[in-house]
This record gives structure tokens, sequence and C-alpha cells, in this order.
């Protein structure tokens, strides 16, 4: 397909989806409770069996992608646009931004929705970062500058504490975190129009982390090599588990396999958007409200069910800006077509809102300035321990 044509239909595609879910005037089509479709492309059949936007290697599901980005930042003047989306977080939380500083964005009201966490500096000794934490092992260190879960650890001492120290790149910091018990993990996709004095979810998504459930008689191995999805991952969970890689769970016993419930190592995404209440609307509005200028990002929480996420209940272990993913889109329900159909939309979208946020005076950083951002993230992702 020449290059024209293609730019063409995603033009097409993602202003045909965004104007479902977000008219042009900046109001949210059918926000009234019990009216709003939360996935504006829900009324489209998912089938199962067929090529899904999950199968695809990364740099050929970035084509895509980045085309529509080069087309859309041609058309509102600069590819670094949603880099004003969220003026008080660095480059809006498009790349490079530190967890810490995002986490800090949440008001004080509010503190009691996010995991206690510390951070620890280059100088400081981890140890001692912990003893002023005030919890107790096992606890969750990770990058302060993440990207996909790289580097996130679950530690069970000190002895694991100090050795996670050891092996992060000098002069970083990094964040030990409360290991937060509750079994989901859910990411919530929240967007608020700068002119209205309210937002929205997006879409609400479980991560399933890669999991086996034993049968009494193969071992971890087998069954990690009967799943299509776990089987492509088999040396790296070799590598993880260790010994543990030859025991035999017991009839129905769930072994979850890593700490990080990532695409990139076996997880599944699931969309739940219906659970998207009034009262976790309502909730998640607050917060991000309690934030200074966030318009657009997501929060990745854990909480005891579905249930509870519905009333507010939750734990915030994680917020990301401008550069999170429509993580939804990636559960394998969706067809290629439908998934592609999402992603462009909510790209549309942030660029509109960013827009608006550049005709109230805030300017997008420089292209060399993100550039050198990306590059510094990708330099500290390299040299993170391994995750666990």
């Amino acid at each position: 397909m020449p290059a024209a044509a293609f730019l063409g239909a995603t033009a097409w595609v993602p202003r045909y989806w965004a104007t479902r879910y977000w008219r042009n005037d900046g109001a949210v089509c059918a926000w009234k409770p019990g009216a709003f479709r939360i996935t504006p492309i829900d009324t489209i059949t998912r089938p199962t069996g067929r090529l899904r936007i999950e199968d695809l290697p990364k740099a050929v599901l970035c084509v895509p992608l980045v085309l529509q980005w080069f087309w859309l930042g041609l058309r509102y003047g600069s590819l670094t646009l949603p880099s004003v989306i969220n003026p008080s977080i660095e480059g809006g939380g498009l790349v490079g931004e530190s967890k810490s500083a995002c986490l800090e964005q949440i008001g004080p009201a509010y503190a009691a929705y996010v995991a206690p966490w510390v951070q620890v500096a280059p100088d400081e000794s981890p140890v001692q970062a912990r003893v002023r934490l005030g919890c107790a092992y096992p606890l969750i260190a990770k990058p302060d500058l993440g990207w996909c879960g790289y580097g996130v650890r679950r530690v069970e001492d000190d002895a694991a504490l100090l050795d996670y120290a050891r092996q992060f790149p000098p002069g970083a910091t990094f964040i030990v975190q409360q290991l937060v018990a509750a079994p989901l993990e859910a990411g919530l996709f929240y967007a608020r129009d700068p002119a209205a004095r309210r937002g929205r979810l997006l879409s609400v998504t479980v991560r399933h982390p890669p999991t086996v459930v034993g049968d009494g008689v193969r071992d971890v191995a087998t069954l990690v090599g009967a799943d299509p999805r776990l089987a492509r991952h088999a040396a790296a969970f070799a590598a993880i588990l260790g010994s543990a890689w030859r025991d035999v769970p017991g009839v129905g016993e769930a072994r979850i396999i890593t700490t990080v419930a990532s695409l990139r190592v076996g997880a599944r995404y699931e969309d739940v958007s219906s659970c998207a209440s009034p009262a976790l609307q309502a909730c998640i509005d607050a917060i991000a409200r309690s934030m200074a200028g966030f318009h657009w990002g997501r929060f990745d929480v854990r909480c005891a069910s579905l249930d509870a996420l519905q009333e507010g209940v939750f734990q915030i272990i994680e917020v990301n800006g401008a550069g999170s993913e429509a993580i939804n889109f990636w559960d394998p329900a969706f067809t290629l077509a439908s998934a592609f159909a999402g992603v462009f939309a909510k790209q549309t979208l942030l660029f509109r809102l960013s827009a608006a946020m550049r005709r109230d005076g805030h300017g997008p950083m420089g292209v060399v300035a993100l550039s050198r951002a990306w590059l510094r993230q990708r330099r500290l992702v390299a040299g993170y321990p391994p995750s666990n």
C-alpha cells in the first residue's frame, strides 16, 4: 500500500473512533451513568482464533503507531506535543519521568490510596531507607525511571536488598515499596479535557501474571511448555525459578512465575472496562484532580477483587503519564483491526487534548530534549538488575 494511502487510512480510523467517545468541543459522549460505554469499540465483535496485536513483534507493532504519530505531529505542528499534557510531570510523562515524582503529585488527602514507598538515593544505604519506610519484608525494589517492568524485583531480606543495590547502575535512584498482597493488578486509564471540571476512565485492564496450574503429575517446566503463551519464555523462566523449575504443583495449585505482570514475560491483559463503576470513576477522578495539572495517564493498582475495585478499594503502585500504553487493547479477545483502531483513537485524543494545553500557554519540549531523555532511559534500562 502506498504511504499516502496508509496515512490517509490512519487519519480516518482514529477520527471516526475518537469522535464516538470525545467530541471536538471536548465534551465526552454519553458520560451519564449507565449510558457511557468505557471502551469505544465495545460494540465490535471480538472473535478468537485470529491474529492478535500481542502476537506482533514489537518492531512490527510500532510501525503503524509511529507513522500515525508522525502524521499527528505534522497535523498539529509538533512531534512532541503530548509532552504538555501533564505540566507538573517531566516531559508530561512521555518518556524518562521519575516514578517517585509522579507518586508525589498525589494530594495528601489521598495518601492512603498509595502503597507506601521510599526513594533510595545513590549515596544512601538501602537498608536505612527501608527502616525509614517502616515496612516489613517482602518488599518490591524497582527503578525510579522504569519501563515495562525491567528491574522490578521482589526482595525478601536485607541481603537481597543490598544485592539489588549493588547491581543497580551507579548514580541512579530506585524505589523500595511495600509489597501489596492483593491478588489482582489493574491499569486504570484516565483522561480529562483541560476545559472540563472532571475527567473519566477510558479503560480498565487486569494484568494476569504468567501462571501455571498444576495437575499433580507434570512439573512446572512441562506445564510451561504446554502453554503457547508461556513456552516462548521458557529459558528465562528456568533461570528465574532455579530448582523450582522441576517442582510438581499439586492438582489445581496455581504457580505464579514472575513478579512482573508484563506482556514481555508472558502475562495476559484482560479488558474489564465494564467494571468502571460510578464509585471507581469518582474515586480516580478525585485522585487525578489532586495532582496539579494531571490530564492523561494510567494508574497501576492492586486490589483484592473486581468487586473491591468497583467500590474504589485499591492501592496505587505506580502512575504513568503521556507515554502510557493503551494496554486494554492487548486483550487477546480483540481482533487486530479493533485493537489498532482503539490505539489510534487514543493517540488522536492525546494530541487533541495536548493541543488544548498548548492553547493555554504550555510549550512542548524539543525533539532534541526528548531524544536525550529517551536515550538516557535506554541506557539505564540496559543496566538494571534482572527482574524475578
